[in-house]
């Protein structure tokens, strides 16, 4: 017998966006609406008037099986179609072409409070909420005492649930769905809600699910939480499946689309890249690029390789007691470590700063470089300037590196003794 526990096959969802844009117009509106509408038939009575609908597809062409016990991530940008994707899965609705074949219950948390009635107690949700999830009284009450306590709501389990905060109700929910032991476990990225204990508490939880032959499906946005969790992902983008595979593999994908610029030399001029809250005409950064060991533009540099930073700016008036940086972040999002240039002082009209990096300091991956002025406050910031890979492979093709965990290679001396120490 097959392990597949999910089917689907060339899976589509259709939505119809209607355009009505008279739909909250006032009477003089109409009047008025009605009078240009005669006359552009007196003027043009041939030309066609616009559609009132269109077509949109949220979902198309998917194609995907998943295992009895896998924990599979799926990722994307906003509007990738994920959550239509769950809802499908959910059985909240149905596709409008292909077909889903599962085998097993089903628990889902997509939105907070999903399948929980506000003016009921927490005690009652549990029994309903465990009802809905198709569990005999019997199964819920041996269950109980665990959901409550994995909950941490106790104190307020016989307070009606509409009293709750958001961050309880996503406790009482996830443990709800996680120990009434369904064979599919669907996670939206509703645990964002919870803080970052709870959150760690739920994704040990799921790996407990997963171990115990059940499956997990998981949308986040956080590609550390997707990394430790799933062992396969898919990533969908405009409703349709881009890549699917090794999580780690399938990651690195995701990121290269998100880069600012993969390769050349970054125009910092527009404003849409920069954090400052205030305007500061006295400096600007204009220009970032990254010179590898060949002294060629590019942001793509092999590990056993040299390479420099480029910055430039322009200021509009001497700064005193102010300063320039650049931080690295890896490609999760984790601050790393970041550098200022020795001199407390922007002089007026363009500044280059060159910052050369050794070989071998970053580890194989993607980095994302940001930049900073300051002087009495921020003047200038761009979080997200540039970004850079790191490849484990030698320009001659020769890989001589081992694969690293982390992503800061330290350059400490070792001292090997094979007689005696000295």
């Amino acid at each position: 017998m097959s392990n597949t526990i999910i089917s689907a096959s060339n899976i589509g969802k259709k939505y119809i966006i209607r355009h009505n844009k008279d739909a909250y117009l006032t009477l003089r509106d109409q009047i008025a609406e009605t009078g240009k509408a005669l006359a552009r038939k007196i003027v043009k009575p041939k030309s066609s008037p616009k559609k009132a609908e269109e077509t949109f597809w949220a979902l198309r062409g998917l194609s995907f099986e998943i295992k009895q016990g896998e924990r599979v991530g799926i990722i994307g940008r906003n509007g990738a179609g994920k959550s239509t994707l769950l809802k499908i899965l959910s059985r909240i609705t149905e596709p409008s072409t292909g077909e889903i074949r599962m085998r097993g219950r089903v628990a889902s948390l997509l939105e907070v409070g999903t399948g929980f009635h506000p003016e009921l107690t927490g005690r009652e949700n549990i029994y309903l909420n465990g009802a809905i999830l198709g569990m005999s009284k019997k199964e819920i009450a041996r269950k109980f005492d665990e959901i409550v306590q994995f909950a941490e709501v106790e104190r307020f389990l016989d307070t009606p649930v509409k009293r709750y905060s958001s961050g309880m109700y996503v406790r009482l929910a996830f443990a709800v769905a996680a120990h009434l032991e369904p064979e599919i476990l669907i996670v939206d990225e509703v645990l964002a809600v919870g803080d970052a204990q709870f959150q760690k508490k739920c994704l040990g939880k799921m790996d407990e699910v997963a171990r115990g032959g059940r499956t997990v499906l998981f949308v986040s946005h956080n590609m550390n939480a997707i990394s430790s969790l799933c062992e396969r992902c898919i990533l969908l983008d405009g409703g349709k499946i881009i890549s699917q595979g090794r999580t780690n593999t399938v990651i690195k994908k995701y990121l290269a689309t998100q880069q600012v610029a993969s390769d050349g030399e970054v125009d910092l001029r527009p404003q849409r890249m920069r954090k400052n809250s205030l305007e500061d005409s006295r400096f600007k950064f204009t220009n970032i690029c990254i010179l590898n060991s060949k002294q060629k533009i590019s942001s793509h540099i092999f590990m056993n390789e040299p390479f420099t930073l480029v910055i430039q700016g322009v200021a509009n008036e001497d700064i005193e007691e102010s300063t320039i940086g650049y931080s690295v972040d890896s490609s999760l999002g984790f601050p790393l470590f970041n550098s200022f240039s020795p001199e407390k002082r922007i002089k007026k009209g363009l500044v280059t700063y060159k910052i050369n990096f050794n070989p071998n300091i970053l580890a194989p991956g993607m980095y994302t470089l940001g930049l900073g002025a300051n002087g009495a406050g921020i003047v200038d910031w761009i979080p997200e300037a540039i970004h850079l890979t790191v490849d484990n492979v030698s320009s001659t093709g020769k890989s001589n590196h081992p694969q690293y965990g982390g992503v800061i290679v330290y350059p400490y001396k070792w001292k090997i003794y094979h007689d005696k120490y000295t």
